[in-house]
């Protein structure tokens, strides 16, 4: 009976011992489950909203980097995000924003084609409760933009032409010299602000007859560049060139705004001879410090370019994203000169930086943006 008692004794407690394992185990999961869900929760603190990112084009190197570092930082702060670009065609641009606006984004970040082109869209966007934050270029002539974030594009052309003024040393009396002027695309509001900059400080040295401009061609519309096509641009080139120093005159600087320009314009006066000992390069500039130019830059081609870094322009439009979501007011530095021809537009402008031979490694390779790599350095 002692041994049966035992024996009994012992099966309760084992069936007691392995019901609280039991227990114990099947608690785990719960708990392995909770903390799931709290990572989870925490990843989507945004509420599961969706940012519609609208670029304009693939094949400009900068509109990439754009679109990827916006990517990057909306998603690292778990918001959902989708990402079209337009190919440059206005229309695929128009049914990509009302497919975003169908398919349920609370927020559209728009780097516009053509920014007067958008009207309608953007009314679609407000009738559906979907903010709007103009990407680099201004949205024109529509009350529906929220916000604005670029960079401080009349500095790009003050530092552009502070460059072209400063190394020929016209302000120290030295001249005349010749020069040719490029702008950028007309439709872009950009380009504009890039050319007043420029012009600001080159026009009392071509008036005064310091810097002298053979072709005659000064205005904005007369040297615009459609669609900054580098074609167009060495195109003009070709025409300019051909025109006005087949006699032998010298070209000492072209004023061109962006990369693509600065390409096609270099391109053109390789043609015909230019880049040798006896006949080297005129001082060009440009913007963007696409990884081509800045090789270019490298090797002495190319003089200079102004650094737009995207990072930053990705995290100031992440919080103006994260502010309208929250329903409050965004972070801006600027709320008096972009006016869209219906409303002053508030705006956070990033400062830009002049890159040269002397500084390219500090300000792009040690700062992350590229590698010697990249480059092919």
């Amino acid at each position: 009976m002692k041994k049966a008692l035992a024996f009994l004794l012992a099966a309760v407690m084992l069936c007691l011992s392995a019901g609280c394992s039991g227990s114990k185990q099947a608690a785990a999961p719960a708990s392995q489950a909770s903390g799931q869900a709290s990572q989870a929760e925490a990843k989507t603190g945004s509420g599961g909203k969706k940012v519609g990112v609208c670029m304009p084009e693939k094949n400009l190197q900068r509109w990439v980097q754009d679109g990827d570092n916006m990517k990057k930082v909306l998603e690292s702060k778990g918001y959902t995000v989708e990402l079209q670009y337009a190919n440059n065609d206005v229309n695929t641009q128009v049914s990509q924003i009302e497919n975003m606006i169908t398919s349920g984004v609370n927020v559209l970040v728009i780097a516009s084609i053509d920014g007067s082109a958008l009207s309608d869209a953007l009314k679609q966007a407000k009738t559906n409760n979907v903010k709007v934050i103009a990407y680099d270029r201004l949205l024109m002539n529509s009350e529906n933009v929220d916000y604005y974030a670029t960079f401080d594009n009349t500095k790009v052309g003050t530092l552009q032409g502070q460059y072209i003024v400063d190394k020929l040393g016209v302000k120290e009396g030295k001249g005349p010299f010749n020069i040719e002027i490029f702008s950028g695309a007309p439709d872009d509001n950009n380009a504009k602000y890039v050319y007043k900059g420029a012009m600001d400080v080159l026009k009392p040295y071509i008036d005064s007859k310091k810097l002298v401009v053979k072709s005659g061609q000064t205005d904005f519309a007369k040297c615009a560049t459609e669609h900054w096509k580098t074609e167009v641009a060495q195109a003009r080139m070709d025409n300019l060139l051909s025109a006005n120093y087949a006699s032998g005159a010298k070209l000492d600087a072209v004023l061109t705004p962006n990369d693509a320009i600065a390409r096609g314009v270099l391109s053109s006066l390789k043609n015909i001879g230019y880049g040798s000992s006896d006949k080297p390069f005129p001082i060009t500039t440009g913007q963007d410090c696409e990884k081509s130019n800045v090789t270019s830059i490298a090797k002495g081609e190319q003089s200079m370019s102004i650094f737009k870094d995207t990072r930053t322009l990705a995290n100031k439009v992440a919080g103006m994203v994260d502010a309208l979501l929250q329903g409050k007011e965004a972070e801006v530095n600027d709320t008096k000169t972009y006016d869209n021809g219906v409303k002053v537009v508030p705006t956070y402008l990033c400062d830009p930086i002049a890159v040269t031979k002397d500084n390219y490694e500090k300000t792009l390779i040690d700062s992350g943006y590229y590698t010697k790599a990249d480059l092919g350095l």
